[in-house]
């Protein structure tokens, strides 16, 4: 019995080291093939701009091309599915929000896919979103809008094109006491469209979308929900500056499917960090709204198991439930 015990333990190690080796042995020759790069949303939004962004940057410094597949969907959903589903080995990445990663677990009722089924690689920026109303609704500030929706609840909306804004704008309404409807749309340019023709009230967006409609004068910004003001939108005050005690930030991050050999997972870490520490990246990263941060995997990681308690919390108070 001790003998068959002690064989199974050698055994087990021995596969252990057989198993670690080649881990190595994959890292070490990694990349020795192009690697395709997921994004759950149609070309020209701020996750795409993003991916193409980083994209060149790997490529350029890896020595393989990095091909930038879109997979857009309803919550980023399909891009999830298509890289959970991927041989673990590098070769498949996702650029992935907030809104796939800890939002949708906290709101939808069934997914095809679990945040367990991803290696969060590292953050690649951060961005706040901007309030907005019609330029010529009569809305100049934070308080107008809470006196609009309060005197007027019956006609007072806002739109948004995924969970994410939604739960966003919960979070505003429940620190300001304003009154709307919830009328979705299909896409960020759609739900800014919206407000443009005064089809809704206001909305929440994020800075890529609203960035050429709040300069050509369509809509007006009345806040951001960043910690301090934009150097994109010096001229927007934050929420705090407006006695909202309220602070809301999204991400985007690179990920890798379950099972990614840690070395790999470690290269692929310093590359993001290398890639966005460029000074052009970091400054077109900036023009569009977006802060550029990085950090360790493991740092990533609780970041966002924290996140998707937090966000399962207020959904469950809202009683938020996408079928």
């Amino acid at each position: 019995m001790m003998l068959s015990r002690l064989t199974a333990l050698l055994l087990l190690s021995a596969a252990a080291w057989s198993a670690h080796a080649k881990d190595a042995a994959a890292a070490a020759d990694y990349p020795a093939k192009p690697i395709r790069l997921i994004v759950g949303y149609s070309p020209g939004g701020s996750n795409d701009v993003i991916a193409r962004l980083v994209a060149k940057r790997l490529q350029d410094s890896m020595g393989q091309p990095v091909v930038v597949e879109n997979r857009p969907s309803t919550g980023a959903i399909v891009g999830a599915v298509v890289t959970a589903r991927a041989e673990p080995d590098g070769y498949t990445l996702m650029i992935g929000a907030s809104g796939p990663i800890a939002i949708n677990p906290a709101v939808y009722k069934k997914l095809p896919y679990s945040p367990q089924d991803f290696v969060p690689v590292s953050l690649i920026a951060t961005f706040p979103l901007v309030l907005t109303v019609k330029h010529d609704s009569g809305i100049r500030g934070l308080q107008d809008l809470v006196a609009y929706t309060r005197k007027y609840p019956e006609r007072s909306n806002y739109s948004s094109s995924s969970s994410t804004f939604q739960m966003a704008t919960e979070q505003l309404k429940e620190q300001t006491g304003i009154q709307a409807q919830h009328v979705p749309y299909k896409g960020s340019n759609d739900s800014m469209l919206a407000v443009a023709s005064g089809e809704v009230t206001f909305s929440m967006l994020d800075p890529g979308p609203a960035a050429g409609a709040l300069k050509g004068g369509l809509i007006r910004g009345l806040a951001v929900t960043s910690a301090e003001r934009m150097p994109a939108y010096p001229g927007l005050p934050t929420l705090k500056e407006q006695g909202v005690d309220l602070e809301i930030g999204f991400w985007i991050g690179l990920f890798a499917p379950k099972g990614t050999p840690a070395a790999i997972v470690q290269r692929l870490e310093q590359e993001v960090a290398k890639a966005v520490g460029q000074p052009d990246a970091a400054k077109e990263m900036t023009r569009l709204g977006l802060t550029p941060t990085v950090n360790t995997s493991s740092e990533f990681t609780r970041q966002i198991d924290r996140e998707i308690k937090a966000w399962t919390q207020l959904a469950r108070q809202k009683n938020i439930v996408v079928e």
